[in-house]
């Protein structure tokens, strides 16, 4: 007995002394931040309250977090809101995303558009009795036209913007529900392959993946890429929505030697994108570049942009009709300017070019009056994530629709706004090998092709409610949008 209250007392000595040692080194610590503080003139906070002022930046940190979690309300955060990407995170886990007790989404804000059912709408024996029309790209014009079902696909994330096991996961996931993954601006690379989906070759500013040393088009190069039967099309990059008349921004550090490879770039710069393609100076020279795309590599080759001003568009359009429906490109891509997954300043995130629902309209306005609407395929981009922005954009114009960021949120993220510093906390968008563990490709393949499936089966039965067997055949006279006075305004022009 004796013996144990004397290892006691020495047990309890010791704890004793460690957490002294403990309260010693925290007051010298406490000392240094003190010292560090009233002595540097970088941050008047922390030289005026020593210390403590830090718990300002800290908060500030943290803030971001809280007010995802704990103070936005379900519809009221940006980008997404809570809503949203509920949902997502439902579909892509093939949960139960039906409600009960009513629509907690505002019935009366501006610029949000509603749908229009029909009084007959299609029975469930005529749906099935149904046969899908395919969308064609190119048809009639390209040796190797691209036909699909799918009319909402996965959007351009480039292979250095996105990690390794990301592209996997997308590729996997996309060929298992039968939709196509846009390579971004980064090139081919080997994980874009791996699933076995349909590609689309996106050829940015850089020309990545397809240049020679000197930045420029290298077509040997451009048919080999075109030599792979999973890549369907070929879509020319002029501008995108997170920062229109600025090109791609992918820091070093992200930059490895498989990404390094297949951009063909070095590995220890910044590789930074020209804001235009140098040799494109004219609405000319851009049906030439098309053209010569499609000649090269037998298929269709379509552009990308963000809209801003119009004369650049109507003077396009007016070269095409004066060389005739051939030269035109089989489909535009057209972006939305409300932000994307890139890097970009923040005065063009927030204050250049037009959002897909200002912009739709007016292309399919433009397309229709110059006679090329059934020519040129529409295709819409920008924060479509839920069933009800993909038809939307169907009814505004839209032959099909790409997400990025809703694949993004399949994927696991989680809003953490850290695409840029290759600190992603889910893996998704860094290179970071011990962030990228949590990210497995074949688990995260399944919840990708369960979101893309859901999105299908819902603006279907949006489709039917409105009276229409295909999706894509959505128009117009199938919605109506809040107007400034929260009143229901028809998206169809009135019949004298």
């Amino acid at each position: 007995m004796e013996s144990f209250i004397t290892i006691l007392q020495s047990v309890l000595d010791i704890s004793v002394m460690l957490v002294a040692l403990a309260i010693l080194l925290g007051v010298i610590f406490i000392a240094i931040l003190y010292v560090v503080d009233v002595t540097q003139t970088t941050q008047a906070i922390r030289r005026n309250y020593p210390v403590i002022g830090r718990l300002r930046y800290f908060f500030e940190h943290l803030g971001v977090f809280f007010r995802q979690y704990f103070f936005a309300m379900d519809r009221e955060e940006l980008p997404f809101n809570r809503a949203q990407r509920t949902w997502i995170a439902k579909a892509a886990k093939n949960l139960d995303g039906t409600l009960a007790f009513g629509s907690t989404r505002p019935l009366d804000k501006p610029g949000d558009v509603f749908f229009l059912n029909a009084g007959f709408p299609p029975t469930s024996k005529e749906v099935a009795a149904h046969t899908p029309n395919p969308i064609a790209y190119g048809e009639g014009f390209a040796r190797i036209p691209y036909r699909t079902h799918s009319f909402f696909n996965i959007s351009a994330m480039s292979y250095g913007a996105l990690s390794e096991p990301a592209i996997t996961a997308l590729s996997l996931g996309a060929k298992d529900a039968g939709i196509w993954l846009n390579t971004g601006e980064g090139g081919l690379a080997p994980q874009h392959l791996s699933g076995g989906c349909d590609i689309i070759f996106q050829i940015g500013t850089a020309k990545y993946g397809v240049r020679d040393k000197h930045g420029n088009l290298d077509a040997e190069r451009l048919k080999t890429v075109a030599e792979h039967d999973q890549v369907k099309m070929f879509e020319i990059k002029l501008s995108q929505g997170a920062k229109p008349g600025k090109g791609g921004i992918l820091p070093a550090e992200k930059i490895t030697d498989v990404i390094a490879s297949t951009r063909g770039i070095p590995k220890d710069q910044d590789s930074i994108s020209p804001n235009r393609h140098p040799d494109i100076r004219s609405s000319a020279e851009l049906l030439d570049f098309i053209a010569t795309v499609r000649d090269l590599t037998g298929k269709p080759a379509g552009i990308k942009f963000v809209m801003g001003q119009t004369d650049w568009l109507d003077d396009l359009l007016a070269e095409i009709n004066a060389r005739g429906a051939a030269s035109a490109p089989d489909f535009i891509t057209l972006d939305s300017a409300d932000g994307g997954t890139g890097a970009a300043p923040q005065s063009l995130f927030d204050n250049v070019g037009l959002t897909v629902w200002e912009s739709l309209p007016r292309l399919s306005a433009k397309l229709s009056a110059a006679g090329l609407r059934e020519r040129i395929r529409v295709i819409a981009s920008g924060k479509m994530v839920n069933p009800s922005g993909v038809a939307a954009a169907l009814c505004l114009g839209a032959d099909s629709v790409n997400s990025a960021r809703g694949f993004m949120f399949a994927l696991g993220c989680i809003q953490a706004m850290q695409c840029n510093q290759n600190t992603c906390p889910t893996g998704i968008t860094t290179h970071d090998k011990k962030l990228q563990r949590g990210l497995n490709p074949a688990i995260k393949a399944n919840r990708v092709a369960n979101f893309a499936r859901a999105i299908q089966q819902e603006v279907k039965l949006i489709a039917l409610s409105a009276g229409v067997m295909d999706a894509h055949e959505l128009g117009p006279k199938h919605a109506f949008v809040i107007d400034g006075n929260g009143r229901p305004k028809s998206l169809q022009p009135e019949q004298d």
